[in-house]
Protein backbone atom coordinates (compact mmCIF):
# COMPACT_ATOMS: atom_id res chain seq x y z
CA UNK A 1 0.00 0.00 0.00
CA UNK A 2 3.02 2.52 1.17
CA UNK A 3 4.46 1.48 -2.56
CA UNK A 4 1.64 2.35 -4.22
CA UNK A 5 1.15 5.67 -2.67
CA UNK A 6 5.06 6.04 -3.37
CA UNK A 7 4.26 5.61 -6.71
CA UNK A 8 1.07 7.77 -7.66
CA UNK A 9 3.41 10.93 -5.64
CA UNK A 10 6.08 9.99 -7.88
CA UNK A 11 3.96 10.41 -10.88
CA UNK A 12 2.28 13.31 -9.63
CA UNK A 13 5.62 14.55 -9.43
CA UNK A 14 6.75 13.58 -12.54
CA UNK A 15 3.47 15.27 -14.15
CA UNK A 16 4.09 18.50 -12.59
CA UNK A 17 7.90 19.06 -13.40
CA UNK A 18 6.75 18.04 -17.38
CA UNK A 19 4.34 20.68 -16.92
CA UNK A 20 7.21 23.20 -15.55
CA UNK A 21 9.75 22.56 -18.22
CA UNK A 22 7.29 22.81 -21.49
CA UNK A 23 4.89 25.76 -20.15
CA UNK A 24 7.54 27.67 -17.79
CA UNK A 25 7.18 30.92 -19.83
CA UNK A 26 3.36 31.18 -18.27
CA UNK A 27 4.56 30.83 -14.79
CA UNK A 28 5.59 33.99 -12.45
CA UNK A 29 7.86 33.73 -9.21
CA UNK A 30 8.26 37.45 -8.59
CA UNK A 31 6.80 38.75 -5.40
CA UNK A 32 5.37 41.66 -6.56
CA UNK A 33 1.87 41.79 -7.01
CA UNK A 34 -0.84 44.08 -8.79
CA UNK A 35 1.30 44.21 -11.99
CA UNK A 36 1.21 43.75 -15.61
CA UNK A 37 1.11 40.42 -16.55
CA UNK A 38 5.34 39.97 -18.29
CA UNK A 39 6.99 38.05 -20.32
CA UNK A 40 8.79 34.83 -18.35
CA UNK A 41 12.74 34.03 -18.85
CA UNK A 42 13.56 30.56 -18.47
CA UNK A 43 17.72 30.72 -18.53
CA UNK A 44 17.88 26.66 -18.57
CA UNK A 45 15.58 26.35 -21.23
CA UNK A 46 15.78 27.73 -25.67
CA UNK A 47 13.89 30.92 -26.20
CA UNK A 48 12.06 28.98 -29.05
CA UNK A 49 12.49 25.11 -28.11
CA UNK A 50 12.34 22.52 -31.24
CA UNK A 51 10.23 19.60 -31.06
CA UNK A 52 12.93 17.32 -30.99
CA UNK A 53 14.02 18.99 -27.55
CA UNK A 54 10.79 18.97 -25.87
CA UNK A 55 10.71 15.02 -26.95
CA UNK A 56 14.27 14.61 -25.59
CA UNK A 57 13.07 16.74 -22.29
CA UNK A 58 9.91 14.62 -21.93
CA UNK A 59 12.04 11.58 -22.50
CA UNK A 60 14.35 12.48 -19.67
CA UNK A 61 11.23 12.94 -17.27
CA UNK A 62 9.34 10.18 -18.29
CA UNK A 63 7.65 7.40 -15.50
CA UNK A 64 10.52 5.39 -15.99
CA UNK A 65 12.97 8.18 -14.75
CA UNK A 66 15.33 6.96 -12.31
CA UNK A 67 15.22 10.03 -10.00
CA UNK A 68 13.46 9.51 -6.50
CA UNK A 69 10.76 11.38 -5.20
CA UNK A 70 13.32 13.36 -3.13
CA UNK A 71 15.50 14.45 -6.71
CA UNK A 72 12.52 15.21 -8.74
CA UNK A 73 11.52 17.88 -5.60
CA UNK A 74 14.73 19.14 -5.62
CA UNK A 75 14.51 19.29 -9.52
CA UNK A 76 11.51 21.06 -9.44
CA UNK A 77 12.16 23.79 -7.13
CA UNK A 78 15.83 24.61 -9.46
CA UNK A 79 13.01 25.19 -12.14
CA UNK A 80 11.07 27.18 -10.41
CA UNK A 81 13.95 29.01 -9.23
CA UNK A 82 15.13 29.66 -12.72
CA UNK A 83 12.17 31.83 -14.05
CA UNK A 84 11.61 34.79 -13.07
CA UNK A 85 9.30 37.65 -14.81
CA UNK A 86 11.03 39.66 -17.09
CA UNK A 87 9.75 43.24 -17.00
CA UNK A 88 12.86 45.26 -18.85
CA UNK A 89 14.71 44.35 -22.17
CA UNK A 90 18.28 45.52 -22.52
CA UNK A 91 19.29 46.46 -26.51
CA UNK A 92 22.64 47.78 -27.77
CA UNK A 93 22.50 49.00 -30.94
CA UNK A 94 25.22 50.68 -31.59
CA UNK A 95 28.32 52.33 -30.21
CA UNK A 96 30.21 55.63 -30.94
CA UNK A 97 34.08 56.07 -30.17
CA UNK A 98 35.02 59.23 -28.45
CA UNK A 99 38.74 60.61 -28.25
CA UNK A 100 39.44 63.62 -25.34
CA UNK A 101 42.69 64.47 -25.59
CA UNK A 102 44.90 61.90 -24.93
CA UNK A 103 42.41 59.60 -24.09
CA UNK A 104 40.08 57.00 -26.40
CA UNK A 105 37.04 55.25 -25.45
CA UNK A 106 34.11 53.49 -27.06
CA UNK A 107 30.25 54.23 -25.61
CA UNK A 108 27.75 51.78 -25.73
CA UNK A 109 24.53 53.02 -26.36
CA UNK A 110 22.26 51.40 -24.31
CA UNK A 111 18.46 51.15 -24.88
CA UNK A 112 16.02 49.82 -21.78
CA UNK A 113 12.34 49.25 -22.68
CA UNK A 114 9.50 47.06 -21.06
CA UNK A 115 8.13 44.09 -22.05
CA UNK A 116 4.82 42.90 -23.18
CA UNK A 117 3.79 46.17 -24.78
CA UNK A 118 5.15 48.54 -27.32
CA UNK A 119 7.08 50.93 -25.32
CA UNK A 120 6.93 54.87 -25.89
CA UNK A 121 8.36 55.80 -23.30
CA UNK A 122 12.26 53.39 -23.63
CA UNK A 123 15.58 54.99 -21.80
CA UNK A 124 18.68 55.42 -23.64
CA UNK A 125 21.96 55.94 -21.95
CA UNK A 126 25.31 55.62 -22.85
CA UNK A 127 28.32 53.70 -20.91
CA UNK A 128 31.96 52.80 -21.13
CA UNK A 129 33.96 49.60 -20.60
CA UNK A 130 35.18 51.19 -17.31
CA UNK A 131 31.83 51.59 -16.35
CA UNK A 132 30.61 48.27 -16.55
CA UNK A 133 33.96 47.05 -14.98
CA UNK A 134 33.28 49.22 -11.84
CA UNK A 135 29.48 48.06 -11.95
CA UNK A 136 31.20 44.41 -11.69
CA UNK A 137 33.19 45.12 -8.88
CA UNK A 138 30.92 46.67 -7.09
CA UNK A 139 28.47 43.89 -7.36
CA UNK A 140 31.30 41.38 -6.82
CA UNK A 141 31.37 42.82 -3.10
CA UNK A 142 28.00 41.43 -2.25
CA UNK A 143 27.06 39.05 -5.00
CA UNK A 144 30.12 37.06 -5.36
CA UNK A 145 28.02 33.62 -4.92
CA UNK A 146 24.98 34.72 -7.33
CA UNK A 147 28.10 36.02 -10.07
CA UNK A 148 29.86 32.80 -9.86
CA UNK A 149 28.62 31.86 -13.37
CA UNK A 150 28.47 35.42 -14.95
CA UNK A 151 30.98 36.20 -17.91
CA UNK A 152 32.27 39.55 -17.91
CA UNK A 153 34.30 40.28 -20.91
CA UNK A 154 38.09 40.96 -20.28
CA UNK A 155 40.05 44.07 -21.76
CA UNK A 156 41.80 43.31 -24.53
CA UNK A 157 45.39 44.47 -24.86
CA UNK A 158 45.10 45.67 -28.39
CA UNK A 159 42.12 45.37 -30.87
CA UNK A 160 40.18 47.04 -28.62
CA UNK A 161 38.37 49.92 -31.42
CA UNK A 162 38.18 46.98 -34.04
CA UNK A 163 34.93 46.37 -35.53
CA UNK A 164 35.16 42.46 -34.53
CA UNK A 165 35.83 43.36 -30.96
CA UNK A 166 33.41 46.28 -30.50
CA UNK A 167 30.21 44.13 -31.78
CA UNK A 168 31.51 41.01 -29.42
CA UNK A 169 31.25 43.60 -26.69
CA UNK A 170 28.08 44.75 -27.70
CA UNK A 171 26.54 41.20 -27.24
CA UNK A 172 28.42 40.64 -24.27
CA UNK A 173 27.22 43.50 -22.60
CA UNK A 174 23.57 43.04 -23.69
CA UNK A 175 23.66 39.79 -21.75
CA UNK A 176 25.69 40.55 -19.23
CA UNK A 177 22.69 43.00 -18.28
CA UNK A 178 20.25 40.43 -18.63
CA UNK A 179 21.54 38.43 -16.50
CA UNK A 180 22.28 40.49 -14.06
CA UNK A 181 18.55 41.84 -14.18
CA UNK A 182 17.11 38.47 -13.99
CA UNK A 183 18.39 38.26 -10.30
CA UNK A 184 16.03 40.02 -8.21
CA UNK A 185 18.37 41.07 -5.50
CA UNK A 186 20.66 42.37 -8.03
CA UNK A 187 18.51 44.21 -10.13
CA UNK A 188 16.92 45.71 -7.10
CA UNK A 189 20.13 46.95 -5.50
CA UNK A 190 21.18 50.39 -4.79
CA UNK A 191 24.93 49.42 -7.28
CA UNK A 192 22.83 48.43 -10.13
CA UNK A 193 20.08 50.94 -10.40
CA UNK A 194 23.06 53.69 -10.08
CA UNK A 195 24.80 52.49 -13.02
CA UNK A 196 21.86 53.13 -14.83
CA UNK A 197 20.76 56.42 -13.46
CA UNK A 198 23.33 57.96 -11.94
CA UNK A 199 25.71 59.41 -14.39
CA UNK A 200 21.78 61.16 -15.61
CA UNK A 201 21.08 62.27 -12.10
CA UNK A 202 24.77 63.93 -11.41
CA UNK A 203 24.41 65.95 -15.25
CA UNK A 204 20.94 67.17 -14.12
CA UNK A 205 21.53 68.38 -10.17
CA UNK A 206 24.16 69.88 -11.87
CA UNK A 207 22.51 72.14 -14.91
CA UNK A 208 19.95 72.63 -11.69
CA UNK A 209 22.73 73.95 -9.36
CA UNK A 210 24.08 76.15 -12.03
CA UNK A 211 20.17 77.63 -13.28
CA UNK A 212 20.09 75.48 -16.24
CA UNK A 213 16.59 74.81 -15.34
CA UNK A 214 15.54 73.75 -19.10
CA UNK A 215 17.97 71.41 -19.45
CA UNK A 216 17.67 69.96 -16.20
CA UNK A 217 14.45 69.35 -17.12
CA UNK A 218 14.89 67.29 -19.93
CA UNK A 219 17.41 65.24 -18.16
CA UNK A 220 15.05 64.31 -15.16
CA UNK A 221 12.17 63.93 -17.13
CA UNK A 222 14.37 61.36 -19.17
CA UNK A 223 15.62 59.36 -16.17
CA UNK A 224 12.25 59.50 -13.83
CA UNK A 225 10.90 57.03 -16.55
CA UNK A 226 13.48 54.40 -16.10
CA UNK A 227 13.77 55.07 -12.20
CA UNK A 228 10.22 54.30 -11.65
CA UNK A 229 10.72 50.95 -13.58
CA UNK A 230 13.39 49.78 -11.87
CA UNK A 231 12.46 50.82 -8.24
CA UNK A 232 8.61 49.88 -8.19
CA UNK A 233 9.84 48.41 -4.83
CA UNK A 234 10.49 51.17 -3.35
CA UNK A 235 8.71 53.38 -4.30
CA UNK A 236 9.90 56.55 -1.87
CA UNK A 237 13.50 56.17 -3.73
CA UNK A 238 12.37 58.60 -6.42
CA UNK A 239 10.88 61.44 -4.63
CA UNK A 240 13.85 63.31 -4.57
CA UNK A 241 13.94 63.41 -8.84
CA UNK A 242 10.33 64.08 -8.51
CA UNK A 243 10.87 66.95 -5.98
CA UNK A 244 13.75 68.24 -8.31
CA UNK A 245 11.10 68.44 -11.24
CA UNK A 246 9.19 70.48 -9.03
CA UNK A 247 11.66 72.93 -8.61
CA UNK A 248 12.83 73.33 -12.25
CA UNK A 249 8.68 73.56 -13.50
CA UNK A 250 7.86 75.89 -10.60
CA UNK A 251 11.04 78.08 -11.94
CA UNK A 252 10.32 78.30 -15.15
CA UNK A 253 7.38 79.36 -14.37
CA UNK A 254 5.19 76.41 -15.01
CA UNK A 255 3.39 75.96 -11.43
CA UNK A 256 0.49 73.39 -12.70
CA UNK A 257 2.95 70.59 -13.88
CA UNK A 258 4.83 71.32 -10.83
CA UNK A 259 2.25 70.97 -8.80
CA UNK A 260 1.38 67.41 -10.82
CA UNK A 261 4.87 66.16 -9.94
CA UNK A 262 4.53 67.66 -6.33
CA UNK A 263 1.25 65.63 -5.83
CA UNK A 264 3.28 62.34 -7.44
CA UNK A 265 5.91 63.14 -4.31
CA UNK A 266 3.21 63.17 -2.13
CA UNK A 267 1.42 60.14 -2.41
CA UNK A 268 4.61 57.82 -2.15
CA UNK A 269 4.93 60.04 1.22
CA UNK A 270 1.94 59.58 2.43
CA UNK A 271 2.82 56.99 5.20
CA UNK A 272 6.90 58.43 5.21
CA UNK A 273 6.15 62.23 7.10
CA UNK A 274 9.06 61.81 8.91
CA UNK A 275 10.68 62.20 5.34
CA UNK A 276 13.23 64.81 4.79
CA UNK A 277 11.29 66.11 1.73
CA UNK A 278 7.86 65.73 3.37
CA UNK A 279 7.65 69.12 5.17
CA UNK A 280 9.44 71.03 2.35
CA UNK A 281 7.23 69.32 -0.03
CA UNK A 282 4.22 70.28 1.41
CA UNK A 283 4.83 74.12 1.97
CA UNK A 284 5.86 74.03 -1.85
CA UNK A 285 2.50 72.46 -2.60
CA UNK A 286 0.93 74.79 -0.60
CA UNK A 287 2.26 77.86 -2.50
CA UNK A 288 1.74 75.86 -5.30
CA UNK A 289 -1.98 75.72 -4.87
CA UNK A 290 -2.61 78.95 -3.59
CA UNK A 291 -1.33 79.89 -6.95
CA UNK A 292 -3.24 77.97 -8.79
CA UNK A 293 -6.77 78.42 -7.50
CA UNK A 294 -6.96 74.59 -5.69
CA UNK A 295 -7.47 73.67 -2.04
CA UNK A 296 -4.36 74.45 -0.30
CA UNK A 297 -6.47 74.21 3.02
CA UNK A 298 -5.95 70.76 3.29
CA UNK A 299 -2.47 70.57 2.80
CA UNK A 300 -2.14 73.49 5.70
CA UNK A 301 -3.73 71.23 8.04
CA UNK A 302 -1.03 68.66 7.16
CA UNK A 303 1.50 70.82 7.68
CA UNK A 304 0.17 72.44 11.34
CA UNK A 305 -0.69 68.80 12.26
CA UNK A 306 3.64 67.59 11.71
CA UNK A 307 4.82 70.75 13.37
CA UNK A 308 2.47 70.24 16.29
CA UNK A 309 3.99 66.60 16.89
CA UNK A 310 7.51 67.51 16.15
CA UNK A 311 10.32 70.22 18.24
CA UNK A 312 10.59 73.17 15.89
CA UNK A 313 13.52 72.72 13.85
CA UNK A 314 15.13 74.39 10.66
CA UNK A 315 13.48 73.13 7.84
CA UNK A 316 15.25 73.59 4.61
CA UNK A 317 13.19 74.69 1.25
CA UNK A 318 12.34 72.34 -1.64
CA UNK A 319 14.97 73.88 -3.40
CA UNK A 320 17.77 74.34 -0.92
CA UNK A 321 17.21 70.09 -0.61
CA UNK A 322 17.50 69.69 -4.42
CA UNK A 323 20.90 71.59 -4.72
CA UNK A 324 22.22 69.52 -2.15
CA UNK A 325 21.70 66.22 -3.68
CA UNK A 326 24.60 64.58 -5.82
CA UNK A 327 27.37 67.09 -4.66
CA UNK A 328 30.52 65.41 -4.02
Amino acid sequence: MEEDTHCTAERGLLEAVSRITMFSTTASLDEEQNQPKAEISCHVSKENPKKDDLQDSNASLSPNSSMTTKELQEYWRNEKSQCIQVKLLFEIPSTRIVEHHLSKYVMYKIIILQTGSFDSNKSIIERRYSDFEKLHRNLLEDFSEELEDVTFPKKALTGNFTEEIINERKLAFKDYLRRLYSMKYIRRSKKFIDFLTKPELQEAYGCLRGGHYTKALEILLEVIGLQERLTRGNPVSIVPTLCAIVVCYKDLDNPASAFEYGEKALSRLRVHNSHKYYIPLLEAMITLAYELGKDFLSLQEKLEEWKAKKDPVRIFSLKELAVREYVQ
